[in-house]
């Protein structure tokens, strides 16, 4: 069992239309078709949306998602229509709300890397590959690929593991084209913010995308794009492979819910406990920095 612990009530907005609650996210319709999103200060871990939020979190992703769209214009076209809320909108949606196109989206999350840690280490220790993709032997935790490669995954439902799949997968359940022209996009655009990042002391360790098909049928970035949540951060001065990493996303978090501390058993159907204060400062204090690291600004709203 995992998911919500509190799933929240949609805002109900005059003219607006709720479609979805995801992890971070809420999803409305306007009247002309388009499609509003809300980035909330939800955060989640080890599958689940936690009681606790960390101020101001939803307002540095979608800042820093249209930092980085507008530093991708040239290789892809992104949903975004207007960062105004709505009329009629809670004062709380500023900074926060994206107006999109809407899209059909491709159901493949789009995963780059170019070093190896997570999901992918664990693969690659028990099979010599990761998503079908064969490396080489004796790389360990944070080694750089020589190549940065494209290891996809199907979505799951909020609460659910996204699963791996290899290239082929792609290409039998939407095609040889499609398959193909999503890999040149991800490792197009990863290769984009990796350089980007670096030039700011910040290693790109490794990133998801979604991308949906307009009505003339191209591909379009959306929802989000290199922020904390949707891509693995490390600061370049203190990278040593053979070692996990430190990082600028909710890593604090799993720590924390991983310890003695939190008293939570991971393997359980109980949901997990509130964060404590000095957890939630930690972690909106690396998404700040983060943000100020690849922007060069500091946020106006740090301090609200």
């Amino acid at each position: 069992m995992s998911g919500f612990v509190d799933k929240p009530v949609p805002v109900e907005v005059p003219g607006l239309t709720h479609l979805h609650t995801g992890k971070v996210r809420d999803l409305y319709a306007t009247g002309s078709g388009d499609l509003v999103m809300v980035a909330s200060d939800r955060v989640s871990a080890f599958d689940w949306v936690l009681p606790t939020e960390i101020p101001d979190k939803g307002r540095l992703l979608t800042q820093l998602s249209l930092w980085w769209f507008e530093q991708l214009s040239d290789l892809v076209d992104n949903h975004v229509i207007s960062d105004v809320p709505p009329k009629g909108a809670p004062t709380d949606w500023a900074g926060r709300t994206l107006v999109c196109r809407r899209l059909d989206m491709v159901p493949v999350e789009c995963v780059a890397r170019g070093y190896l840690t997570g999901s992918g280490l664990s693969e690659y220790s028990a099979t010599g590959s990761v998503c079908g993709v064969p490396l080489p032997g004796g790389l360990v935790d944070g080694s750089r690929l020589d190549r940065a490669i494209f290891t996809p995954a199907i979505k799951a439902e909020v609460g659910e593991h996204d699963e791996n799949v290899s290239f082929d997968t792609v290409a039998r359940l939407h095609g040889s084209a499609l398959a193909t022209r999503l890999r040149e996009l991800t490792l197009g655009l990863y290769t984009r913010g990796r350089a980007i990042a670096e030039e700011r002391g910040i290693l790109l360790a490794d990133t998801k995308f979604e991308f949906g098909r307009d009505t003339d049928g191209s591909l379009v970035l959306a929802d989000e794009v290199f922020t904390p949540d949707s891509s693995r951060f490390w600061p370049r001065e203190e990278w040593r492979p053979g070692r996990p990493q430190p990082s600028f996303d909710k890593q604090i978090i799993r720590d924390w819910l991983s310890s003695p501390a939190s008293g939570w058993d991971r393997a359980s159907e109980t949901p997990p406990p509130s964060l404590p204060d000095e957890v939630v400062e930690h972690t909106r204090a690396r998404y700040v920095e983060v943000f100020v690291r690849l922007t060069g600004r500091t946020p106006d709203f740090v301090g609200d």
